[in-house]
């Protein structure tokens, strides 16, 4: 995987690293709403927090998915599957149907990360807890 915030490795990329990664992302390019990516020319733009794993682990702005080799898209997936978990245990949804009844919905990175309360901090350190606990749900004797 070719990760543009990560020093060259032959080890894999796990998602704990992508967050991570996405996280420095965001601190040192700076983090946008509304759209993957602020309105710019530079090849670096603020972006939102799945924006920021795409520009990890693509290393440029786009339709990260098709842009990913096949063999990397998991990880990618999986990143933006371990941030959704995450948000949904430290900012869940509460949801009531018409007839009382508790809607099981996932909270969205898209729509958190969009929220007019949410703010860069907020985004920064729910990556790195993504991070912190996909490493101790998967990693075995370890750094996580």
């Amino acid at each position: 995987m070719k990760a543009t915030h990560n020093p060259p490795t032959t080890a894999l990329v796990t998602p704990a690293d992508l967050l991570r990664m996405a996280a420095l992302y965001l601190r040192r390019h700076g983090w946008h709403q509304g759209t993957y990516y602020a309105p710019t020319d530079t090849p670096t733009p603020p972006a939102c927090a799945v924006g920021a794993i795409g520009m990890a682990c693509a290393g440029h702005r786009g339709n990260h998915f098709s842009d990913l080799p096949t063999d990397d898209r998991h990880v990618y997936l999986d990143a933006i599957a371990a941030l959704t978990d995450h948000l949904d245990l430290h900012y869940p949804i509460c949801l009531v149907d018409d007839d009382g009844f508790w809607l099981d919905e996932h909270t969205s990175p898209y729509s958190w990360n969009d929220d007019p309360l949410c703010t860069a901090e907020h985004v920064i350190a729910a990556l790195e807890g993504a991070a912190k606990e996909w490493g101790r749900l998967h990693m075995q004797g370890g750094e996580n």
